[in-house]
């Protein structure tokens, strides 16, 4: 049986191959589909180079913006980390101190073949080490041909993006026999930096006698990049081996709200994976690692201050898991798990000269973050109606690093006595979490559902919470995984965050869930520990940095109380049917969270402020055209202590339509087509271009502007 996938607060699946929406019952191996057409999924592969963009029709998850290819997800307000984020299977942890290497910037939209989502309440079988719920993309499964014969097929594809001259490739290949499947994919990216609808900042040089950069044009915003995989699988009765061997080379990406640039990017993935069923259940068995080379500097919008500042992070991620899903009896399924990780990291900064040498600074040397998790989860359907499920896993996290070292090495006010000081601390950590989940769902008929549940979840602090532990500014403003412009402080003595949520989901449809249906979502979190920003008064922070309102800031992690509710809404109807002209259906997305620190009575950073989504979708023979509004309110409650920036509302209009023909798919669509001028309220600051080395170097109170129009055109082929 498969891993238990619910609709609501229980998770909502997109097969993209098959551009559906689906949402399974609880257990069932057939799930209720609900489709959503080439309109809305396919479209969206073609007009973005960012997988987590995917996912932003799905109820409840907001996207922090970052580079082109590494937006990081957020649901119901808790992202990045707080969020289990998997890519085939393979939780990959970021090895950057902005986090620009996110683990869905490991697999190009092209290769994506199912995503799901488990938004705040999740099962423990697919939670751990997380707070916020899960997130699955995976690549399509393998195919196989049917006895005695043989299977090939393939796929180009080519996309042009004119807003940036955003333009790429991908290929794919299959060839399979029944037992056997050989498959490779390949996807290339690139552009330069996009335009926003109107000037928003002077026009300026963002380096040292370069030429300016124009008042519309984003600095910082260009991509250039490449991933391929090759996959293997075996059959053999109701047995499947997988062995797929990825690699990642990003040769540069621009951040317009980090202080630097990725300059290069180095990722190699093996992931080994078996499902197996027996007479009793399945057994699911997987093993990965992770290698990552990852480098820093200044791009070609920013000055280098005559020599740069080289950033260096090699981080190692291996993985393991071990599930069985046990048939009980007809009504009742057991489950049961077990998953280690370990994730070594080393990140240092070259000499440069001046006060940066003669020695390596070192940020975090050997990091180490190790977990083990054990689970176990009873779903029982208690009559034909009623289905529950309750789940606990432990789960024990172990961080750690070794002494540091700043540029001189020795005692000083810049950097030794604060290096001296770290390394006299005793640094190693040991957390011993545990979770625990109870779900209910109620299907009266076949025209409702309603789902209701508790869930206590747990994460750990990150190698990039607990220990950078310089306070001068530059080195401060390096360690940033939010977006704000400020610069971060570790703190060694966090605490693991605990999150208790509620949640109810009432889904009204028709028979089919085709022709219409309304679904709302109700939840509220409390989070004990949950882990925020004061503003740093000790070191080498000024006194300034306590009291200022307009500027950046020194902060450093600590642990508050805090709490987040909100409602999720989506539907569809169809309003019209006819033999000229097909189907038109109506559909709807709202969303709204609140978040709140009670500890100090501030907003929670980055909360999606109200914003809704309309769309008219047209279905014709092989055609199908869709007209979308996108409405955002203005974002007035903001973070004081970070001295978060306010973002007025805006109204979008986009359009798409597509053909699909029997070996080939046209995708054209127009972004943002009245091109209006809008700033992204989770896109944070504005620190693309220019001085950004430090607090003063740049203004403060420019937010990311969103891209102006854009044309999109794609063409995939496939035989």
């Amino acid at each position: 049986m498969p891993a238990i996938a619910p609709s609501g607060a229980f998770a909502q699946e997109q097969t993209l191959n098959e551009v559906v929406v689906t949402a399974p019952a609880v257990g069932d191996a057939s799930p209720s589909t609900t489709s959503v057409g080439n309109a809305q999924l396919a479209p969206q592969r073609a007009a973005t180079s960012d997988s987590a963009r995917l996912l932003q029709d799905i109820p409840g998850v907001s996207l922090y913006g970052a580079g082109v290819v590494s937006s990081l997800p957020a649901i119901h307000g808790l992202a990045d980390d707080r969020v289990r984020t998997q890519v085939d299977g393979m939780d990959l942890v970021a090895a950057c101190p902005n986090h620009m290497n996110s683990a869905l910037s490991y697999i190009d939209p092209t290769s994506v073949g199912s995503v799901k989502v488990y938004a705040g309440i999740a099962p423990v079988s697919v939670g751990g080490d997380s707070i916020g719920g899960t997130i699955q993309v995976d690549s399509a499964p393998p195919a196989f041909a049917a006895p005695g014969d043989y299977l090939a097929k393939g796929q180009l594809g080519a996309f042009h993006r004119s807003n940036g001259n955003a333009k790429g490739a991908s290929l794919g290949a299959t060839l399979a026999t029944e037992a056997l499947n050989l498959n490779y994919n390949g996807a290339t990216t690139e552009q330069d930096n996009y335009r926003a609808a109107r000037i928003f900042k002077p026009a300026a040089p963002g380096t040292e006698g370069g030429a300016p950069i124009p008042g519309d044009i984003v600095g910082s915003t260009a991509h250039e990049g490449f991933n391929q995989d090759f996959g293997i699988a075996l059959r053999h009765a109701r047995h499947l081996l997988q062995l797929k061997v990825g690699e990642q080379h990003i040769r540069f990406e621009g951040f317009p709200n980090q202080r630097m640039d990725m300059t290069d990017n180095k990722g190699t993935q093996v992931n080994l994976r078996y499902t197996g069923q027996y007479e009793w259940g399945e057994l699911l068995a997987r093993a990965y690692e992770q290698k990552v080379e990852h480098e820093m500097d200044m791009g070609p919008d920013r000055y280098t201050y005559g020599f740069g500042m080289p950033m260096l992070t090699e981080a190692t991620t291996r993985g393991a898991l071990l599930q069985g899903n046990i048939d009980v009896s007809e009504t009742d399924t057991l489950r049961l798990g077990a998953e280690g990780q370990t994730y070594t990291l080393y990140d240092w900064w070259p000499p440069v000269g001046g006060s940066m040498g003669p020695n390596a600074f070192w940020n975090i040397d050997y990091g180490r973050r190790n977990k083990s998790d054990l689970f176990a989860e009873w779903e029982k359907r208690w009559t034909p109606e009623w289905l529950g499920l309750a789940g606990v896993r432990g789960t024990r996290v172990m961080t750690d690093a070794g002494p540091v070292q700043g540029y001189d090495n020795g005692l000083g006010a810049i950097w030794g006595n604060e290096a001296a000081a770290f390394n006299a601390l005793e640094r190693k950590r040991v957390d011993n979490n545990w979770d625990m989940t109870l779900l209910a769902r109620h299907v009266p008929d076949p025209t409702a559902t309603y789902e209701g549940g508790y869930a206590r979840k747990s994460r750990s602090p990150n190698l990039y919470q607990r220990y950078p532990w310089s306070t001068q500014p530059m080195a401060a403003l390096m360690n940033n995984f939010v977006g704000d412009g400020n610069g971060y402080i570790g703190n060694p003595d966090l605490k693991p965050e605990v999150a208790h949520t509620l949640s109810a989901t009432a889904d009204w449809h028709d028979a089919g869930n085709e022709r219409r249906g309304l679904k709302a979502t109700l939840y509220y979190t409390h989070v004990e520990d949950f882990i925020d920003a004061r503003r740093c008064d000790f070191g080498q922070c000024s006194a300034a940095n306590l009291t200022i309102t307009e500027g950046f800031l020194l902060l450093q992690y600590v642990n508050q109380s805090a709490r987040l509710y909100g409602l999720d809404l989506s539907g569809h109807a169809q309003l019209a049917r006819s033999d000229d002209f097909g189907t038109f259906t109506g559909t709807l997305l709202v969303n709204h969270v609140r978040g709140e620190n009670r500890t100090t009575g501030d907003n929670l950073y980055n909360i999606m402020p109200l914003n809704a989504r309309l769309g008219l979708v047209q279905r014709a023979g092989g055609w199908t055209t869709t007209a979308e509004i996108v409405g955002v309110a203005a974002k007035k409650r903001i973070s004081q202590v970070r001295n978060e920036m306010q973002t007025p509302g805006y109204a979008l209009f986009n359009l798409r339509a597509s053909y699909q023909l029997k070996h080939a798919r046209i995708d054209l669509g127009v972004e943002n087509a009245f091109d209006r001028h809008y700033f992204m309220p989770l896109g944070g600051a504005y620190v693309g271009q220019g001085p950004s080395m430090t607090t003063a170097g740049i203004p403060w109170g420019v937010p990311i502007p969103g891209p102006g129009r854009s044309i999109n055109t794609a063409l995939n082929l496939n035989y």
